[in-house]
């Protein structure tokens, strides 16, 4: 094969000749294409260097044994492109702009450190994904979805997903489900999102938000121009006279089970939350992040049954599939609806057709409630582990909030130490843990006894994997 007739470069110019050699042997119907795509790619890698003479097209032919009108095909392709430049009497050239290699893509999502045990709270756990079901849901779905649904769907969501939500979320939480006043959504960080839209643009620039509550609050809310202002909680919920003091007319709870102390509000603090919103003509915005994960009893129900026309209502299948499906609903009250829905249609057209027929499909055929079964079983077992490691590794520690969810609050006997060494020799250990301050708000003071509590999520961990890492914890503590 001759080289190309430059000097610099030239061995390796040699060499990437080599890699056109199977483009040069594909059928001949492709051949032109794949000869121009190992041509690109032997630029972009750099095998081809900028600056680097190419070999006519009637010598670079012969060399491959292809036509002539393929190579020049290819030389006026990837001119056009920008890969090539050339000159009438000057011959083809690498282009001087192109980039040696492309960047490689990197991962941003949230991973684990790689920790000997994560008890870092609010995952569940991948591996119970229902491969099989879902497979055979996504089967169905292309077999019978009409074509028409394949178009831009309402940006409320599928009439059959939000009618097949309405009947679950009645039946199992105990909600006001109109299928007209459902959102379909991007997860209950999309309804956040949504929900903050709609409030400043109302008029209402602050929210609350309870404290320890969710550290997402701030920035979700912050984007949209409302100031989230922190309210103190206690054993029956956000406290009222914190509430009334705020000025703020909406509020973000976590009712059925708080994130992250793990209390259920209790009825009397419900009721003064809806006697609060009613009064000031407010909103109450409930996220029921876990609330079908309760071990000990019924599930409390949502407190949007008791006053659908104050409570947005939001959950999603996070917890209980997987949160990488990015799929939510959102119930609004009948005088949020239509700046909710057109707020979505401005945000992303609705969220896409055929998952959320998918969805609907695996509601509709009972595989949701066998998930939800399936996963209240394997975290009801890992809960009763972790329990059962803290009362033999730490004896004295008191475990807090209610036999629900996919988290504990544990408080360590007093001999475990200052906050800040624990939690450094725990680390360096290989455990990762975070304690409950780290869920206040900044500038509220820590409100906690001397005494170490810890938020331990325990789902996404085996119970072999639990009662390792709880031990290795108490050595930690004890060194």
């Amino acid at each position: 094969m001759r080289s190309p007739q430059s000097a610099p470069g030239e061995g390796e110019a040699s060499a990437a000749w080599e890699l056109l050699l199977p483009a040069a042997s594909a059928p001949a119907r492709t051949r032109g294409r794949s000869l121009q795509a190992a041509l690109r790619e032997a630029v972009r890698s750099g095998r081809l260097a900028p600056g680097t003479r190419l070999p006519s097209s009637r010598d670079l032919a012969a060399d491959l044994g292809v036509s002539r009108g393929l190579v020049t095909e290819a030389y006026e392709q990837l001119t056009a492109e920008g890969y090539l430049r050339s000159g009438r009497g000057a011959g083809t050239w690498v282009g001087a702009a192109v980039r040696a290699a492309q960047p490689r893509a990197h991962d941003l999502a949230p991973r684990s450190p790689g920790s000997r045990a994560d008890f870092v709270p609010g995952t569940p756990d991948p591996a119970l994904f229902p491969r099989a079901a879902w497979a055979a849901a996504h089967r169905g779905v292309l077999a019978e979805l009409p074509h028409q649904e394949l178009g831009y769907p309402d940006p409320r969501g599928l009439p059959r997903l939000r009618t097949a939500l309405a009947e679950l979320l009645a039946r199992r939480r105990g909600v006001v489900a109109d299928p007209e006043r459902i959102v379909v959504v991007s997860g209950v960080t999309q309804a956040t999102t949504l929900l903050g839209f709609a409030l400043h643009a109302r008029g209402m620039t602050t929210v609350g938000v309870e404290n320890p509550g969710s550290p997402q609050h701030d920035a979700l809310y912050g984007a949209a121009g409302v100031t989230a202002v922190p309210l103190p909680v206690d054993e029956e919920g956000v406290t009222p006279k914190s509430l009334w003091a705020s000025g703020v007319r909406a509020v973000v709870t976590t009712p059925a089970h708080q994130f992250p102390t793990g209390i259920a509000y209790s009825a009397r603090r419900r009721a003064a939350l809806l006697d609060w919103a009613r009064s000031v003509d407010g909103i109450v915005l409930e996220d029921d992040y876990d609330g079908d994960f309760r071990y000990d009893r019924a599930p409390v129900g949502a407190l949007q049954g008791l006053d659908p026309d104050h409570v947005a209502y939001t959950g999603s299948v996070s917890k209980s599939l997987a949160p990488g499906l990015r799929l939510g609903w959102l119930l609004v009250p009948e005088s949020w609806a239509q700046e909710i829905v057109e707020r979505k249609r401005a945000m992303d057209l609705g969220h896409p057709a055929l998952d959320q027929a998918l969805f609907a499909r695996f509601l509709e055929r009972g595989d949701y409630d066998r998930q939800l079964r399936r996963c209240q079983r394997a975290y009801r077992e890992r809960r009763d582990a972790l329990v059962a490691a803290l009362d033999t590794h730490f004896p004295g520690a008191q475990v807090s909030g209610i036999a629900a969810g996919l988290h504990v609050i544990v408080t360590l006997p007093a001999r475990s130490g200052p906050e800040e060494r624990f939690l450094a020799r725990v680390a360096a250990a290989g455990v990762a843990v975070r304690p409950l301050s780290a869920y206040r708000h900044p500038g509220t003071g820590s409100g906690e006894t001397e005494r170490i509590r810890l938020v331990l999520g325990y789902a996404h961990v085996s119970p072999a994997r639990i009662a390792e890492g709880v031990r290795l914890m108490a050595e930690a503590a004890a060194g």
